[in-house]
């Protein structure tokens, strides 16, 4: 378990501390108010924890409170980890960001493209480029999500049993065929959208490695970083925090979703199936902000995670130019797609006391991180609230952390 404390006074890493409390005191309000079960935030700058905040309960029910060392389902955060784990591959020399994917998953070698009709009758065309492995980092694959309800090929992944997870007994191999099979939205590079994209990616690292996901994770990554509390299945149950939904009486616990974590998964998602720490994550973010390299453990190269870090989407466009408009885990306006995270390009069209170059993303159960190369700044916040568009949590967790800092 990564350690998790403040080690340093707030003034050397250029924060007042009496602003940073302002954090603790606006989220106690969403707990006292019956919005927010619990929460934990952790704001780092020049490699030393600031600030750690908590409260409220990991398990209203039983009164468990939050503590530092209580794990967390985070969902789509698992997407940057699969994403380092295939930038490790191609600096090996195995894969190449322009190789198309069917090269060792042949079942895209032909996809076709929805045209028009309905989800029950839909007409579709060959694909004029192949999926490419940057496709799939950058969402620009044609791939999409079943619970975004907002094309028929949406509704052709919830017929399939795609809306918020995977069919049982199906495994991520046999998933990627099922995907495979289905339209896409559009023709490869031509558009953004967020989807199952990562999860495919996830199984071209293994195919591509010869080890099953959980396996490359651990040995190449959570182990070198002594992640040891982050996985498909968490390392204390008892730790896990419970998951909760709003609803016009409050929050309601939600079992179904919240058995997520407890056991082994038929699907190990690249895209959504991590347990974490925040201790845990902090590190994997450290080592991010470090340029791929935390202690003495490397990853990656600088040059790679620049690259990564770096606005994929062409003439350096933002999401709300290039995406289509669904739900996606951070605001469009001035936000443009890297190698699998959101990059700020613009700060005052995002609204945004954040830096140009920030990357950084969430999960559908509120959590979230960036990373401010700029500040030398990392923040984490973790929560168990879905969905994640609930409340404007991560913006207001921006202004309270930028607003304290004031060297």
């Amino acid at each position: 378990m990564a350690n998790l404390k403040v080690d340093v006074d707030p003034a050397e890493a250029g924060f007042d501390a009496d602003r940073l409390s302002r954090i603790d005191a606006h989220f106690d309000r969403y707990v006292e108010n019956g919005r927010l079960p619990g929460w934990l935030a952790v704001v780092s700058r020049h490699g030393r924890i600031v600030h750690v905040g908590s409260g409220g309960h990991s398990d209203v029910e039983a009164g468990t409170p939050v503590e530092t060392d209580t794990l967390w389902r985070i969902f789509s955060m698992t997407k940057p980890i699969t994403s380092v784990a295939a930038m490790m591959l191609a600096e090996e020399g195995l894969l190449e960001l322009d190789d198309p994917i069917s090269r060792w998953l042949p079942e895209f070698a032909s996809p076709r493209v929805y045209v028009k009709g309905s989800a029950l009758s839909p007409l579709t065309e060959p694909a004029t480029t192949p999926i490419r492995v940057w496709h799939l980092l950058t969402h620009t694959a044609g791939l999409t999500y079943g619970f975004h309800h907002g094309h028929p090929v949406d509704a052709i992944y919830r017929s399939a049993g795609f809306e918020w997870g995977t069919p049982p007994g199906l495994d991520l191999a046999a998933c990627s065929e099922r995907w495979a099979s289905l339209p896409l939205v559009f023709q490869p590079g031509a558009e953004w959208n967020y989807s199952v994209a990562t999860d495919v990616l996830g199984r071209l690292v293994e195919v591509v490695s010869g080890l099953p996901l959980d396996e490359f994770f651990a040995s190449r990554i959570f182990t070198p970083l002594g992640m040891t509390d982050t996985g498909f299945v968490a390392s204390s149950v008892s730790r896990l925090a419970a998951l909760y939904v709003p609803s016009a009486d409050g929050l309601v616990r939600n079992d179904a979703f919240g058995r997520l974590g407890m056991s082994r998964p038929d699907c190990l998602s690249g895209g959504g199936g991590l347990v974490s720490s925040a201790g845990d994550y902090w590190r994997f973010t450290e080592m991010l902000l470090r340029g791929g390299a935390l202690d003495d453990v490397r990853l990656l190269s600088p040059r790679t995670v620049s690259l990564m870090a770096s606005n994929h989407l062409p003439g350096h466009v933002d999401l709300e130019e290039y995406g289509r408009p669904l739900f996606a885990e951070m605001p469009f306006d001035g936000h443009g797609f890297g190698l699998g995270f959101s990059v700020l390009e613009d700060p005052v069209k995002a609204r945004t006391l954040s830096s140009a170059g920030e990357f950084a993303w969430g999960g559908a159960a509120s959590t979230a991180f960036w990373v401010d190369p700029d500040e030398d700044l990392t923040v984490g916040f973790y929560t168990q609230l879905l969905p994640s568009s609930t409340y404007r949590l991560r913006s207001q967790l921006r202004q309270l952390v930028y607003q304290a800092l004031v060297d």
